[in-house]
Parts: structure tokens; C-alpha cells; sequence
């Protein structure tokens, strides 16, 4: 059940971070908020599995501390990355022929 409560969390952060930062018209609506939730569950079980106790305050800090950054670094990334190859691409079909090898 707690994970399910953490992957939420992660959820939530990765909303936050996708509304509150730049460059959210690069991307699509669910990718930053699916990012966050994977982090989130991803070092959840991790931390377990590594003997964290499910019910300490200390899992869920790191697990929603990671899941927050990633989404904020995800956010931040994707959106330029995306850009420049947005840009790359028009370049290459706006001049036809140039690409094309006889």
C-alpha cells in the first residue's frame, strides 16, 4: 500500500515540476508526471530491498526527494533537447535534396 501512496507522490512531483518549469509545450502531458512515478517507486523498492524499514520517515524523503529532482531535471532537459532536434529536423527537410545521396 505504501508504494502505491509513494508512486503517487513521485506523480504529484512530477506535476508540479512539469507546470512549474519551462518548456512544457516540448513534451507530452504524462511524460514528466510518469517520470516522477517511476523514481519514486523505483528507489522505494530499492531502499527495501536494501533493508530501509517501509514505515521510517527516511525512505520516504529519499524516495520523493529523487523522484522531485529527476522530474525537475527531466523537465529542465527534455525541453531543449527537443528543440534542437525539432530544429535539426526542419533544417534537413526544408532543404529537399540536400539529404539525399545518389
Amino acid at each position: 500500500m505504501e508504494l502505491l501512496f509513494v508512486a503517487l507522490g513521485g506523480a504529484i512531483l512530477g506535476l508540479a515540476a512539469r507546470y512549474a518549469l519551462p518548456g512544457r509545450a516540448t513534451h507530452g502531458v504524462a511524460l514528466i508526471p510518469a517520470i516522477g512515478t517511476a523514481v519514486a517507486a523505483v528507489v522505494w523498492v530499492g531502499l527495501t530491498w536494501l533493508g530501509w524499514a517501509w514505515d521510517g520517515g527516511w525512505i520516504w524523503v529519499a524516495s520523493l526527494v529523487a523522484a522531485g529532482v529527476v522530474s525537475a531535471l527531466a523537465a529542465l532537459f527534455i525541453g531543449p533537447s527537443r528543440e534542437r532536434h525539432d530544429a535539426a529536423l526542419f533544417e534537413r527537410l526544408a532543404r529537399p535534396g540536400a539529404g539525399a545521396k545518389a
